[in-house]
């Protein structure tokens, strides 16, 4: 069976462990790239990232582009968004569709 993690800073995952996740809380970018190369190797389908800690870690998650699992999703943390997962949906729609449509 498949699994659900988050990677983040403290503050921002603490409350995905509530409704059952994985969670990962990292004080660095070092730190997280090391969770994230590792729990992608293991059963984990999807992997929520705050959008703060990837954009420290892009190098890694690209690595992970082009297959199928682990999908790689940046959220907001307690920051809010600073725009990483919505112009990461924007490519995946003008790649799959051919054109911006957003």
């Amino acid at each position: 069976m498949y699994r659900i993690g988050v990677i983040g800073d403290k503050q921002s995952v603490k409350g995905f462990k509530a409704v059952g996740l994985d969670v990962f809380d990292c004080l660095n970018s070092d730190e997280a790239k090391k969770t994230l190369r590792k729990i992608a190797k293991e059963d984990y389908a999807i992997i929520y990232v705050t959008e703060n800690m990837c954009k420290d870690i892009m190098d890694v998650i690209n690595e992970y582009n082009s297959v199928r699992l682990p999908a790689i999703i940046p959220i907001p943390g307690m920051d809010g968004s600073i725009g990483i997962g919505s112009s990461r949906i924007k490519k995946a729609v003008e790649k799959a569709v051919g054109a911006d449509i957003i």
